[in-house]
């Protein structure tokens, strides 16, 4: 397999991970928008003594939310990063050696 093949492999890869990605965020929404109605009809000053109570119950829901988004984010941003070193090669030659582990992708044309 030549270095263009390899390219255009990963690049394939990439784009099936966006998609993927896309879903995942898209069923996320649809269940932030649940639980948000749950949380409106269910979490109210009635149901809780103490605000405090009632804040807490709220921020342990979002912040699993919080987490998924910014395990995403950080995906996304590795796979930016690696589309921009097949884009532009030039630029950081060790970033390509090291998205391939390290394997000779051969000879660079200059």
């Amino acid at each position: 397999m030549n270095r263009e093949e390899a390219y255009h492999l990963t690049l394939d890869a990439i784009a099936k991970m966006q998609w993927n990605v896309a879903m995942i965020l898209e069923a996320k929404a649809t269940e932030a928008e649940k639980v948000r109605n749950w949380l409106v009809t269910h979490v109210t000053h009635d149901t809780y003594e103490a605000h405090n109570d009632q804040l807490s119950t709220c921020l342990q829901i979002n912040e699993q939310n919080i987490e998924i988004i910014d395990g995403l984010t950080k995906l996304c941003n590795g796979l930016s990063r690696n589309m921009k070193i097949i884009i532009n090669p030039d630029t950081d030659d060790e970033g390509i050696s090291s998205m391939f582990g390290g394997m000779d992708t051969g000879d660079r044309e200059r």
